[in-house]
């Protein structure tokens, strides 16, 4: 009975969100990929609301149910048949009585097994597409066959692009490339490598000069790098997060800004004022003058492997690489847990790992060099005791990232070791009362 009601409410409010978009007819810019779609989306609401009427995905809702509750412009009511009677009634009004409505909408569009974003496409119909990429082992590849399985799976947005739509690739990717020649005329790229569009270049790390160094070591502050298109060279600075994965969310936001009719200079400056979201390699203090780099929010190899690449470009006493299990990774599993323990025992002079699957991420970084004193393990479930040991063992000067699956939960390992536990609801992602009771 509840699967039942469950999808009844689901069949209504994508209805009503068909309808909303045929009355309305606002423009759509639609997120796909296997990594970094919320980091995108938010990058690109950023560089372009404060000049069109926008509006983005609330948080990371990207399945058919959360592209109906973005274009309506309602919340998750989770398990309140109350809050879900409300959200029926509230696209109902929308669609009686005619109200001032985005010009842009800013949609995020995942899949969990194929044919969900075909299913999503047919009728969202976006003006521009941006594809994030596709890594060799993605997210949630437990029921897709192979990565080529996953790019047809997300090419749907490709194929139902209004006429005269736009696609704007991440270029340094192997498998968006393809699409470049099969939508040829329609398609802009982004990436590092000078071929593309919009390309970076002089990236570099930030580091907060109003702090003194501890024993010659900064806290990073955030990136920069310049946007180079057509000739010209813009600056971008990012504050409160590090990584490569902000550095393309953000050529990709400057590249729809000029579609949508705003210059990247203007679309450079808004995202000076961009703050990546919770759980997104953000930087936080850590205690006893401790950095910690947050990116708890989900985990694939690609991202696992792009973050352990980040903690070791940063200055640093010691690094020290908290990781848990990766998700929903089928047959690719103990490989990939592998090439993340590989990787950690070139970046990190500690390692922690929090689950089962994890271990495999321990052993590998045992096989690779990293002595065994230096590898700690918990069982699933274990996140606050791994933090209460980990804070006794931290010292000032450290770096501390922390990488997760959402179901391990990481975000509780770092409240156990931020330096303002009593922020951890504004600055931690998955705090809200849903998700605490989790």
């Amino acid at each position: 009975m509840f699967e039942f009601l469950k999808k009844s409410v689901v069949y209504l409010l994508v209805l009503e969100a068909r309808a909303v978009l045929s009355r309305y007819r606002p423009s759509i810019i639609a997120i796909t990929g296997s990594v970094g779609k919320t980091t995108t989306k938010d990058a690109i609401y950023a560089a372009i609301s404060g000049h069109v009427y926008a509006r983005r995905a609330v948080k990371s809702y990207n399945g058919e149910l959360g592209v109906a509750l973005t274009i309506l412009g309602l919340e998750n009511a989770w398990t309140n048949p109350l809050g879900w009677m409300y959200n029926i009634l509230m696209g109902l009004v929308l669609l009686a009585r005619k109200r001032k409505y985005p010009q842009w909408l800013v949609i995020e569009v995942g899949a969990d097994r194929p044919g969900d974003i075909k299913r999503i496409a047919k009728w969202l119909r976006p003006d521009i597409a941006v594809f994030t990429g596709i890594s060799d082992i993605p997210a949630h590849i437990e029921f897709f066959d192979s990565p080529e399985h996953v790019l047809k799976e997300k090419r749907a947005l490709a194929d139902n692009l209004k006429a005269g739509g736009r696609l704007i690739l991440n270029g340094d990717d192997t498998y968006t490339q393809r699409l470049r020649s099969e939508f040829r005329g329609a398609t802009v790229t982004y990436g590092y490598a000078p071929e593309n569009d919009f390309f970076a270049s002089h990236e570099q790390i930030l580091y907060d000069v109003s702090r003194p160094a501890t024993d010659g070591i900064r806290k990073p502050g955030g990136i920069q790098f310049r946007a180079n298109h057509g000739g010209s060279s813009i600056p971008v600075v990012i504050a409160g997060a590090l990584g490569v994965p902000r550095v393309y969310a953000s050529l990709a936001a400057i590249a729809v800004a000029e579609e949508v009719g705003i210059d990247g200079v203007t679309a450079a400056q808004a995202l000076t004022k961009w703050v990546p979201p919770p759980g997104r390699v953000r930087i936080l203090d850590g205690m006893k003058g401790t950095v910690i780099i947050d990116d708890t929010y989900n985990s694939s190899p690609a991202a696992a492997l792009a973050a352990l690449d980040t903690l070791k470009s940063v200055d640093a006493k010691r690094r020290i690489a908290v990781i848990g299990d990766m998700l929903e990774l089928g047959k690719y599993t103990k490989d990939a847990h592998r090439k993340v323990g590989e990787r950690a025992a070139q970046c990190a002079d500690k390692l922690i790992t929090v689950g089962i699957r994890a271990r495999q991420v321990a052993d590998a970084a045992l096989d690779a060099g990293l002595r065994d004193e230096n590898i700690l393990q918990y069982d699933t479930g274990e996140a606050e005791r791994a933090a209460d040991e980990l804070a006794l063992d931290m010292r000032e000067g450290d770096v501390v990232l922390v990488k997760g699956s959402q179901s391990m939960r990481l975000e509780r390992l770092v409240r156990g070791i931020m330096a303002e536990p009593l922020r951890a609801a504004e600055l931690l992602v998955r705090t809200d009362p849903e998700w605490e009771v989790r």
